[in-house]
């Protein structure tokens, strides 16, 4: 499974994790994905959905 939202193409982050002494690691953040059943163009799908997108999705 990607990390990727099947809505809005939402997808995890790169950037650097800082110790104390300010050395830099690579590290990534994730998307808080959710599987739900959707329906879109009179189809019910099941997708890999951000939290944001479920908001939107269960208020409709």
């Amino acid at each position: 499974m990607s990390k990727i939202c099947s809505v809005c193409g939402k997808k995890a982050m790169a950037g650097n994790n800082r110790s104390k002494s300010n050395r830099a690691t690579r590290r990534t953040w994730g998307v808080n994905l959710q599987k739900i059943r959707f329906e879109y163009k009179d189809k019910t799908q099941s997708g890999y959905v951000c939290v944001s997108c479920f908001k939107n999705v269960r208020k409709v």
